[in-house]
């Protein structure tokens, strides 16, 4: 079926949001070294051949002040960025990690953000003092080692950081740009949990927004905290109202759309959902996948995200990826659900983005050589 006319409009529409939003909200100080970083990456694994997947991990912030103090922040440990990541270097991707600065990393997210100090992992030998790692943990260190050491080596991670909202969005886009030589072996696979609301450039105050009544309200003290506004001007979008604190966000333009049509449209693009709701999940899966065109939707689930996700795809319709009972370890929440609180693990617990990105992978094999016009061996 043919988009009407109003779904043109609106489409056209929002693309012109999205381009606007480059022209008036500022460029990262460092986004022309990422990117050339990026290039040299890029171009180095297209020589090989060689799948590139580019992986959004981490929360964004969205600063209140130009001089950051005060900021709203998404919840989003980079967990399951971070863990793909290390299962698409062992499918023989090479990896551009956009994470948040600070959140997990590939390999040594087994030691940080850990409820045991990586200190703890360590001791002191009898012989000569030296520091070493504790016996009980040699095996599980020397492979994790070992994997690190050989995408260091083969120089098949790259890693870059961003904080905001803002500079998520200029990164995807550059990198996006980049990515295009690659064709159908570049992935997007979209696991960061990007802010909804932001702060436009020419809303945002310059410094603190102060609390104390005694400056609070005065507009001409250089801070803009004012409610100001004559002549139809809005207000700066954070501002203090007598003893209250007004925060007044825009919607962040949806830039999926962008994303498949315009910067990376030969690249396989994954996108995720997450839901408290389960009854909204599916419905709410399948209408991102109609809405965006892209490949494929991942639902979670938020209390069952560590064990079970939900596949939603134009080619393979929706498919459940599940962790056997028996293999599976707590949610973030603590609760397993579906009457398996009292299940002890039989075998060593599964991580489900080990399930995850050989499906995935598998899916963009067949992309892969479709574009090529053959068939999957």
């Amino acid at each position: 079926m043919a988009p009407s006319h109003t779904q043109f409009n609106g489409s056209v529409q929002k693309d012109a949001e999205m381009q606007d939003y480059f022209t008036t909200n500022p460029q990262p100080p460092n986004l022309d070294r990422q990117i050339t970083l990026a290039r040299t990456f890029i171009n180095h694994h297209a020589t090989a051949h060689r799948r590139v997947a580019l992986i959004t991990s981490g929360g964004t912030t969205v600063p209140l002040e130009n001089q950051t103090v005060r900021f709203i922040d998404n919840f989003s440990a980079g967990t399951r960025g971070a863990t793909s990541a290390e299962y698409f270097l062992e499918a023989g991707y090479a990896v551009i990690f956009l994470h948040r600065q600070f959140s997990l990393l590939p390999y040594s997210r087994h030691y940080s953000h850990s409820t045991n100090c990586f200190l703890d992992f360590m001791t002191h030998s009898p012989v000569d003092g030296a520091v070493v790692v504790d016996s009980e943990y040699q095996t599980q260190m020397s492979g994790v080692l070992s994997r690190y050491r050989q995408a260091k080596k083969e120089n098949t991670l790259l890693l870059l950081p961003f904080v905001t909202v803002n500079e998520y969005l200029w990164l995807l886009r550059g990198l996006a740009m980049q990515m295009q030589p690659l064709g159908a072996k570049g992935l997007f696979y979209l696991a960061a949990a990007v802010s909804d609301f932001f702060v436009p450039a020419e809303r945002m105050v310059e410094h603190k927004i102060q609390s104390s009544e005694d400056f609070h309200q005065k507009s001409t003290n250089g801070n803009g905290n004012g409610a100001g506004g004559g002549d139809g001007e809005r207000a700066p979008a954070a501002h203090m109202e007598n003893t209250r604190l007004i925060i007044d966000l825009d919607p962040v333009p949806k830039f999926l759309k962008l994303l498949v049509d315009g910067w990376a449209p030969q690249s396989m693009i994954i996108s995720f959902k997450l839901e408290t709701d389960p009854s909204l999940l599916a419905n709410k899966a399948r209408g991102a996948l109609e809405k965006y065109s892209h490949h494929l939707v991942i639902g979670n689930k938020l209390n069952t995200r560590k064990w079970e996700v939900l596949f939603v795809s134009v080619e393979g319709g929706e498919k459940w990826i599940r962790v056997p009972a028996g293999r599976r370890t707590k949610s973030m929440s603590g609760a397993v659900g579906d009457g398996l609180e009292d299940v002890e693990l039989r075998e060593p617990a599964v991580e489900i983005e080990s399930l995850i990105v050989p499906e995935v992978a598998g899916m963009h094999a067949e992309l892969i050589a479709k574009s090529e016009g053959r068939k999957v061996q």
